[in-house]
């Protein structure tokens, strides 16, 4: 009778598939809006990857660092969905951004509050600027500045996730940095020109 109870002991110890899926699913799902660039997009993609890696749970538990590996999965369908989506429709690069940009700042104060409190609307003006930016990048360059900018890896742990050599993953950086930069002084030099 104690060998029966011992493999349930150890199976209710290390946590379940589902259980480290979903606890990186805020995390996830932020990330899969800047690469997809809209939430339907993020939730389509974070979908797909959530099968991929149920297919082989055992790979993803035993990864030392199981978002890193979930993340590959996202970036990796969320290029898959795009190139899909280009050769199948013509589409503005900028269209589910400016929908998602009109609905969500309508209810708040132009500028925010004082004080620093907006009630959130300045953080999600950010997020969508944030979508926007990226969105002018390729998906390797922007899993690049997600991974190294916003998520806080170093390049070599960067490079280990997206299965590149170092030199690439700061080259594709490099540049995506110099895009961003590039596209900030063109839109500031527009905007000061009307």
């Amino acid at each position: 009778m104690a060998d029966a109870r011992a493999p349930s002991a150890s199976s209710a110890a290390s946590p379940t598939f589902d259980e480290v899926f979903c606890g990186l699913l805020p995390r996830l799902y932020r990330r899969a809006v800047m690469l997809a660039g809209s939430r339907q997009s993020a939730e389509d993609v974070v979908h797909e990857a959530y099968l991929k890696l149920a297919a082989r749970p055992q790979r993803f538990l035993a990864h030392p660092e199981p978002y890193a590996y979930a993340f590959t999965a996202v970036l990796n369908v969320a290029r898959d969905a795009y190139r899909k989506d280009r050769r199948q429709v013509l589409v503005d690069g900028l269209e589910g951004v400016e929908e998602a940009g009109a609905g969500g700042g309508a209810g708040g104060a132009p500028g925010g509050a004082p004080g620093g409190w907006d009630g959130g609307v300045e953080r999600r003006q950010s997020e969508i600027e944030a979508v926007r930016l990226l969105g002018k990048l390729s998906h390797r360059q922007a899993g690049i500045v997600i991974l190294v900018d916003l998520d806080g890896y170093t390049i070599d742990q960067a490079a280990k996730i997206m299965k590149v050599h170092r030199g690439t993953a700061a080259r594709h950086r490099a540049r995506a940095l110099d895009r961003l930069r590039a596209y900030l002084v063109e839109s500031e030099h527009g905007q000061a020109g009307r």
